[in-house]
């Protein structure tokens, strides 16, 4: 029995139209009860010709008024799904059935039909519901996707994702995600209804741009058949950078030497830093520390790009052998982050000083009794350089009775005597005294300084004859000179003024010298009386000459005296005396 109907209704032989019509609105009334008189299911994908049911046995039918009524179906698609079997009422499937095409837009895929028995006419719904199977894999929009998260979110920051379709229904849609194994990122899952799963990537560690700048996640959708089909989606995430990194220099410890009286424009150094940030905060800009002397700006320059330092003014060791800059990298970050480093340059010394030579203490005169040894004058050198190039060796020429003498302390020496002076000899030097050090190539100055000898009384004077022999005519004038005596001295000044006298020790030889008075100071004699030839023919006396110095030094020296006869007396006639004393011819 078919519900609603009755059997009179059914043998109505109004005509095909009119029963056509009751039909029709007999299936809408019913239709608004039910949605089928029968309802069958499949799988979609069956084969064609896959038997759906047997609707004239599922309508209690008698196979046998088949053969005389045509029963067929009146309501599907133009591209019929199904057909029915005139001879037994069987339906089949009439091409394969893809249930997302066919029911794109429900859950449920119910296909209802209306067919019609004719002769007499009757109307029977029947409704196929298309059952899903998993042939679906869930799929994304995109292969990949791209996401950037500041490295400045803190945990647990969400970022939706978006979900993937599966275009099956019920348990074979999409029924979870996974997120590959990472130490920053965790998935949640938000189910909202008919819009499905929903995706949420959440940050569960901090992210550091300079660790990782960026990461790969695949997301994975997976339905719920058994096998599950799966859908991935690569997630990009890319760190955008703060500024949270300083600049960091390349080495701990920056050290270098530079040659003194380097060229300006010469490079000394470069120093470098870099910054693990992007953009501008990881731009490095270098400059000198704001606290640096003045001295230090005028000497170097730094280019603020490359951080090469350069000379820029005079670099002279002996004013400055070292040099502690301290140089700053700074980014370019809204708020810059900076890094101190500090720059040693050794300044190496190169022989462009002179040694000086200076003398601390001099005797310009020296005795020329003084002992070997004796100090004529402190010398002192000084060499501004350093190394060997401020070593400084003294020297003086060997041809001279003076010598240096190395003093206990550093560059002091000591002029001395290497033996015995003579005055009388030569009585000035003039000493040069070279310095030299031992650079390459050594430089050498020289100093001259005068020595004067000065003299002693070490020589007793001298007389010009030895012994002195003078002629004196008899008959001479009392009180004038008569002869005179010289001696010299060579020694000088008072060492050397003479005076003289005559010896008068009372020795027999010295008797007559009383007669005779001697010039003390230009040695003539002077005789006191007239020398007779007849009474005194020869005689001898010493004359002394003796110097001014202290002690004073003196000399002896004979004078041999001959008097000469002048024709001063008459012949005298002499007479025979006899024997009784009286002279013959006295009578």
């Amino acid at each position: 029995m078919i519900s609603g109907l009755t059997m009179e209704q059914r043998r109505y032989e109004g005509g095909r139209a009119r029963g056509y019509l009751v039909g029709c609105v007999v299936a809408v009334l019913l239709w608004s009860v039910a949605s089928a008189q029968i309802r069958y299911s499949i799988s979609e994908e069956v084969n064609e010709g896959t038997v759906v049911g047997n609707i004239a046995k599922d309508l209690g039918l008698d196979k046998s008024t088949l053969t005389e009524r045509r029963y067929r179906i009146v309501s599907s698609n133009a591209d019929p799904l199904f057909h029915v079997n005139q001879n037994d009422g069987i339906m089949y499937v009439s091409r394969k059935i893809d249930r997302e095409e066919v029911c794109a837009q429900s859950s449920t895929c119910l296909i209802n039909l209306k067919t019609v028995l004719e002769n007499p006419l009757e109307v029977h719904y029947v409704g196929v519901e298309v059952l899903d199977i998993n042939d679906h894999s869930p799929s994304f929009p995109d292969e990949e996707t791209t996401l950037e998260i500041s490295e400045s979110v803190l945990p647990g920051a969400r970022f939706q994702l978006k979900p993937s379709r599966d275009p099956d229904s019920g348990h074979f849609s999409v029924q979870q995600y996974k997120i590959s194994q990472n130490d920053h990122f965790r998935l949640e899952v938000k189910n909202r209804g008919d819009d499905g799963k929903i995706p949420i990537l959440v940050v569960q560690k901090s992210l550091d741009r300079e660790t990782a700048e960026s990461h790969s996640l695949v997301l994975t959708a997976l339905d719920g058949g058994k096998p599950p089909k799966s859908g991935n989606i690569n997630i990009i995430v890319n760190v955008l950078d703060i500024n949270d990194n300083a600049p960091v220099f390349s080495k701990e410890v920056y050290s270098v030497t530079l040659n003194e009286n380097a060229p300006v424009g010469t490079t000394v150094i470069q120093v470098n830093a870099t910054d693990l940030d992007e953009g501008s905060n990881g731009e490095v800009v270098y400059s000198f520390s704001k606290s640096m002397h003045k001295n230090i700006l005028n000497t170097f320059d730094i280019n603020t790009s490359t951080g090469e330092i350069v000379v820029k003014g005079l670099i002279d060791y002996e004013q400055k052998d070292k040099y502690d800059i301290e140089i700053e990298a700074s980014d370019k970050g809204f708020a810059p982050l900076t890094t101190e480093k500090s720059v040693i340059i050794q300044i190496v010394d190169v022989n462009d000083n002179v040694p000086e030579i200076e003398v601390t203490s001099f005797s310009s005169s020296i005795p020329e009794d003084s002992r070997p040894g004796t100090t004529v004058a402190l010398i002192s050198v000084n060499d501004l350089d350093s190394g060997l190039n401020g070593k400084v060796i003294c020297s003086i020429s060997d041809d001279v009775p003076f010598t240096l003498s190395p003093s206990l302390q550093e560059n002091m020496y000591s002029l001395v005597t290497k033996s015995p002076l003579d005055r009388e000899k030569q009585s000035h030097y003039e000493l040069t005294i070279t310095a030299k050090d031992a650079g390459q190539p050594p430089l050498s100055s020289e100093k001259t300084i005068s020595v004067v000898v000065s003299d002693v009384n070490d020589n007793s004077p001298e007389f010009s004859l030895s012994p002195y022999t003078f002629y004196v005519t008899e008959a001479n004038e009392p009180g004038t000179s008569v002869f005179s005596v010289k001696a010299f001295d060579r020694d000088e000044n008072d060492n050397a003024l003479i005076s003289y006298h005559i010896l008068r020790d009372g020795n027999q030889e010295n008797k007559l010298a009383s007669f005779l008075n001697i010039n003390s100071e230009t040695g003539d004699i002077l005789a006191l009386k007239s020398f007779d030839f007849e009474v005194l023919k020869t005689f001898q006396f010493q004359v002394v000459a003796t110097d001014s110095g202290t002690p004073s030094l003196s000399s002896n020296v004979t004078v041999n005296v001959f008097i000469l006869d002048q024709n001063d007396n008459a012949p005298v006639i002499l007479y025979p005396v006899s024997s009784n004393g009286s002279a013959e011819g006295s009578h």
